[in-house]
C-alpha cells in the first residue's frame, strides 16, 4: 500500500538545469532514485485542485497564515477510467506540512467531491482519511478549479525513509477540461530552463546538503505551483488578487 499520511518540512529552491546537473550528481552519491524513474526518464503527476467559486482556499493560502489547506486529487500519469488515483488534504502550518490521502478509483473520487459523501469502503481506502476529506468538503462549496502537471525525477534516503528530494520539470497547468483522464498538456509555469527542486525532510537537512546548498548560493523560495497558477490566471485576465 502506498504511504498515506506525511509530515515533514517541505523546502523549495528555484533552479537551472545547469545547477540542476551539478546537483544531480553530488545526490547521486547519497541517495537512490525512485523506483518510478525508470532508466532515470521523469515520471508525470498530474493534479486537479479545488477551490470555491471566489477562490477562498488560494487567496487564503497567499496570505502566508500560519495554517493553510487544500484539496486536490492525484494521478500518475495519464489515468485511464478505471485507473487508482488519490484524493488529498495538505495542510501546512508553521511550515511542517502534513498530507493526508486515500486511494480511489477515479469514478469514485469524482463522485465524492461532487456528493460530499464518502464512497462505501473499499479495501484500498483508508477509512480515516475519507471522513476527514469529507468533513472538509462539507465546509466549502467546492470545484475544480486548475489542472496542473510536472515530470518529476525523484531521489530517497535508505537510511531515513523521510528524507527525499525531488526536482520537477516542465511544470504545466490549464484552467479548461478540468478532468484528468483528458490528457496532460497546459501552458507552462516556469522557464524551460528552470526546474523546482524541493527537500521533504521530517528533521533537519543533513550536512551534505547545507554544503552543497551553500556551495551552489542556491536560496530557498515560496514557490507555490498553484499560488504561481493563480496569480499568472489573473495577470492575463488583467485582475489582481487580495490574500485574505
Amino acid at each position: 500500500m502506498a504511504i498515506e499520511v506525511f509530515n515533514r518540512y517541505e523546502h523549495k529552491y528555484l533552479i537551472n538545469l545547469h545547477q540542476f546537473d551539478i546537483i544531480k550528481r553530488l545526490v547521486e552519491q547519497y541517495m537512490v532514485l525512485d523506483a518510478y524513474n525508470k532508466n532515470y526518464e521523469p515520471y508525470t503527476i498530474s493534479n486537479l485542485y479545488f477551490d470555491t467559486t471566489d477562490d477562498f482556499l488560494i487567496r487564503t493560502s497567499l496570505g502566508k497564515p500560519k495554517y493553510k489547506e487544500k484539496l486536490r486529487m492525484r494521478a500518475y500519469g495519464i489515468p485511464k477510467a478505471d485507473a487508482h488515483v488519490f484524493l488529498e488534504i495538505k495542510k501546512k502550518f508553521n511550515g511542517l506540512v502534513n498530507k493526508r490521502r486515500t486511494e480511489l478509483k477515479l469514478g469514485e473520487a469524482y463522485e465524492f467531491v461532487k456528493s460530499k459523501k464518502a464512497p462505501k469502503l473499499k479495501p484500498y481506502m483508508n477509512v480515516q482519511v475519507l471522513h476527514e476529506i469529507e468533513y472538509f468538503m462539507s465546509c466549502y462549496e467546492l470545484s475544480p478549479k486548475v489542472y496542473i502537471a510536472y515530470d518529476r525525477i525523484a531521489y530517497f534516503d535508505r537510511a531515513d525513509a523521510d528524507l527525499r528530494i525531488s526536482f520537477d520539470f516542465n511544470i504545466r497547468s490549464r484552467r479548461h477540461d478540468l478532468a484528468l483522464e483528458s490528457g496532460d498538456v497546459g501552458s507552462p509555469l516556469l522557464p524551460g530552463t528552470m526546474c523546482l527542486m524541493e527537500i521533504k525532510t521530517a528533521t533537519a537537512k543533513p550536512l551534505w546538503i547545507t554544503h552543497m546548498l551553500a556551495s551552489l548560493d542556491i536560496a530557498r523560495t515560496s514557490f507555490s505551483k498553484y499560488g504561481t497558477e493563480f496569480k499568472h490566471s489573473l495577470e492575463n485576465n488583467n485582475g489582481f488578487y487580495m490574500a485574505i
